[in-house]
């Protein structure tokens, strides 16, 4: 495993991170596996992965409980005693909070599920410019020093989807430790973009990325003409390596994180590990990227990384696999097999004609999609 310092830290983090998002469950989303979640991080902590994250609502159902995610690691931690082992960082759900103690409250409560005295990196849960005023009103930067000052945490740090000019306030507003930021290879002028990751690293900040795969899109739905062109390559590479080549390319990044819910995906992303140094890409190999970009620009319909943020909807639809299915639909000149795959594996509840308008989702989805229109979009290019 390779390593690389988090910002002024100095912590040498793996430069492959394990999120926890979307460990093994057994039927719902809240019924972590216990067996194979612990028999993948065994095997990921043994193969030198020390960087685990997590956060409140992980694994849970939508509601202000919380998920199950932290206490999965908790017990995990707990009865493994591999606690020193790894650096563990988790978010408070900023969305939640009403008043200047609820802070305080959830940091304790998520303290008590990991079985831990001190978090190592404790992020302001994705924030958005249209609630940041009202954190810095509740004292959320007081409470990071005091939290700091008395030991319950060890570094600060936030994670947002919002765009670049708030990130850059974000980060002139306090000492951060570090940031967690989505990018990837279609993303380098959306959200944070390489002006926000560059403008954080340069401030001495860690940079953590999320969704380097866009929500497993780059990996599962791989037009003819970029598998023709991955093919083509000098190098035989799938598309995943070839999107976490590209990141740890990069030097200003220092851990990639990847939701690895098989032994597969786990193998596969420790051995892309392997070789990812900073500025290990030819010229030539870069210029595949470029190309492979632009046909995906022209391919992708939804911007939709699948994080689930819209979710659940009030009238029962699967947003993200909706727009899953749409994107499959637009990069293939058949559709019928998505369309077939559409109506089976969907409800008649989880399809995009019960959408009612209400709007909810986009106030809370990250890409900033216009879910209505493209719902709209679904249900006139899958029919009834």
């Amino acid at each position: 495993m390779l390593y690389r310092e988090m910002g002024k830290t100095g912590e040498k983090v793996s430069i492959l991170g394990f999120g926890c998002m979307r460990l093994p469950i057994k039927g719902s989303y809240d019924q972590i596996d216990f067996e194979k979640s612990s028999k993948l991080l065994d095997h990921a902590l043994d193969r030198g992965i020390n960087y685990l994250d997590t956060a409140y609502p992980y694994h849970g159902l939508g509601t202000a409980q919380g998920g199950a995610s932290e206490v999965f690691l908790g017990e995990y931690l707990d009865e493994s005693s591999r606690h020193d082992e790894v650096f563990l960082a988790t978010k408070l759900p900023t969305w939640l909070l009403e008043e200047a103690g609820d802070m305080g409250r959830f940091l304790d409560e998520q303290l008590q599920r990991l079985k831990t005295d001190c978090i190592d990196f404790y992020l302001l849960h994705s924030l958005k410019e249209k609630q940041w005023f009202q954190l810095e009103d509740l004292g959320v930067l007081e409470f990071l020093d005091e939290a700091v000052s008395d030991g319950r945490i060890k570094y600060t740090g936030f994670s947002t989807h919002d765009e670049t000019s708030f990130v850059k306030e974000v980060v002139d507003s306090y000492q951060w430790d570090m940031c967690q930021i989505q990018y990837n290879y279609l993303d380098e002028n959306i959200q944070a973009g390489s002006e926000g990751l560059q403008y954080a690293a340069g401030k001495g900040l860690g940079v953590v990325i999320m969704e380097p795969l866009k929500g497993g899109v780059l990996a599962d739905y791989v037009p003819q003409e970029v598998q023709a062109i991955w093919d083509d390559a000098p190098l035989r590479r799938t598309p995943a390596e070839w999107a976490l080549r590209y990141l740890w390319d990069i030097p200003e990044i220092n851990v990639v994180l990847s939701g690895m819910n098989t032994r597969g995906q786990l193998k596969e992303n420790l051995e892309t590990a392997a070789d990812g140094l900073p500025h290990s890409l030819t010229s030539e190999e870069l210029k595949i990227m470029e190309e492979v970009k632009q046909v995906y620009q022209g391919e992708i319909s939804v911007e939709c990384s699948r994080c689930g943020y819209c979710m659940p909807c009030p009238s029962g639809i699967n947003i993200p696999q909706c727009f899953s299915y749409l994107n499959q639909a637009e990069m293939l000149e058949d559709y019928s097999e998505v369309k077939n795959q559409y109506y089976f594996m969907l409800k008649d509840t989880q399809r995009a004609g019960n959408c009612l308008e209400c709007g909810l989702c986009e106030e809370l989805c990250s890409q900033h999609i216009n879910i209505r229109e493209e719902l709209r979009k679904v249900e006139k290019k899958m029919g009834s």
